[in-house]
C-alpha cells in the first residue's frame, strides 16, 4: 500500500493542498473519496473542455499500518502524535528502527516536506478527513487561526471552534504557522459514521468546496450538488459551537459510553453519560454531546459543545 492516493495539477501557479485520508486506520471514507476525485479531476476536460485547476492536490494515506489491520491505531493514536519535540526526536532517527505510529509520522512528514521542497508553493494548506463512532452530523474543526476558520465555514458543515485547546498532538496543532517555513493552514473534516456509505460522498464535497475556496478551481466549475449534499447533511446544526469539556479516557478506566448518544444531541447537566471503574459519569455542563466513544480505542470519551451561532 502506497502512501500516495493521487496527486493532480496542471502546472498553474497555485496553492498546495494536502488531503489525508485514513489518519485513523479504521476510517476509510477520506481515502475512498479520493481515489475519486482523482478520477474525476482527470478526466473533467472531457466532459469540461474550460476547466482550469491552479495549484497542486495531493492526496495521501495516513496510517497505513493501521489502515491494513482496520484499527484506528496499533500502539497509540497517530492523530495525537503531532507533537513537535517528540518529532524533533523522531526525525533524529533511522526511519527503519521505528515501529508504529512513530514510523507512520515520521514517513508522513517527510512526503509533506519533500514534496513542498519540491513545489516551492507560497502557501499550504492540509485537510485532514475524518469519520466518527456515533451518528448524527458532519463538522469541521478549525486550528485556531482566522483564515482556518474562514475555510471550516466555507465547507457548509457545521464549525466546531476550540478543540484544538481540548485534545493535544493532533494534525490541527502542528500543521500551523507556527512550524513552517511557509504559511500553513489546516483545517479537520468529520464526514459522518465509520460504516455511513455516505460519507464518503460527504468527504469527495468537502475536498472539492475546499478546491473552490483555495482558488484552485472557478465557481463556475463546481456543481451545486456539492454544496447540496453537506448543506442537507448539516440541516438544522449550529453555523459554529465552541468546545466547552472534554472528557479524556485512559485504557485503565474501563470507560463505556451509554448506548444511544449522537452528535450534538442536546444534554443537560448531571445526565448519566457513561461509566468506568469509579461508577457513573455525569455530565459536567449543558450544551451539545460531540463524538461519544462506541468503539475500544481511543484517549477521549466525548466532547462536549456550546452553540455560539446558530
Amino acid at each position: 500500500m502506497e502512501r500516495l492516493i493521487g496527486t493532480y495539477t496542471e502546472g498553474v501557479e497555485g496553492p498546495l493542498l494536502f488531503v489525508i485520508g485514513g489518519m485513523h486506520g479504521n476510517e476509510p471514507a477520506g481515502i475512498h473519496a479520493l481515489k475519486n476525485l482523482f478520477s474525476l479531476l482527470n478526466t473533467e476536460h472531457s466532459r469540461n473542455p474550460g476547466f482550469e485547476f491552479k495549484g497542486k492536490l495531493v492526496g495521501l494515506r495516513g496510517n497505513l499500518q493501521a489502515i491494513r489491520s482496520e484499527k484506528r491505531f496499533l500502539e497509540r493514536d497517530l492523530n495525537r502524535s503531532w507533537l513537535s519535540e517528540s518529532i524533533r526526536t523522531l526525525k533524529l532517527k533511522d526511519t527503519e528502527s521505528l515501529y508504529a505510529e512513530d514510523r507512520e509520522l515520521v514517513e508522513l512528514l517527510n512526503f509533506i516536506e519533500s514534496e513542498i521542497a519540491l513545489s516551492k508553493p507560497s502557501e499550504v494548506y492540509l485537510l485532514d478527513i475524518h469519520t466518527t463512532t456515533a451518528r448524527g452530523g458532519i463538522f469541521s474543526i478549525p486550528n485556531g487561526s482566522k483564515k482556518s476558520l474562514d475555510l471550516a465555514k466555507a465547507l457548509h458543515a457545521p464549525v466546531i471552534d476550540g478543540m484544538i485547546d481540548g485534545i493535544k498532538g493532533t494534525s490541527l496543532h502542528y500543521f500551523s504557522e507556527q512550524y513552517w517555513d511557509v504559511p500553513m493552514t489546516s483545517v479537520v473534516f468529520e464526514a459522518g459514521q465509520h460504516q455511513d456509505e455516505l460519507s464518503e460522498n460527504r468527504a469527495i464535497a468537502a475536498i472539492v468546496n475546499c478546491l473552490r475556496e483555495l482558488g484552485c478551481v472557478k465557481a463556475t466549475d463546481v456543481e451545486n450538488h456539492h454544496d447540496q449534499i453537506l448543506i442537507q447533511y448539516a440541516k438544522g446544526l449550529p453555523r459554529v459551537s465552541r468546545l466547552c469539556y472534554t472528557h479524556a479516557i485512559k485504557p485503565e478506566d474501563n470507560f463505556v459510553m451509554k448506548p444511544g448518544f449522537e452528535n450534538f444531541q442536546p444534554i443537560e447537566k448531571e445526565t448519566i453519560l457513561a461509566s468506568d471503574i469509579k461508577g457513573e459519569i455525569r455530565a459536567q455542563t449543558s450544551g451539545l454531546i460531540l463524538m461519544p466513544l462506541y468503539q475500544k480505542q481511543g484517549e477521549d470519551g466525548f466532547f462536549v459543545i456550546e452553540i455560539i451561532e446558530p
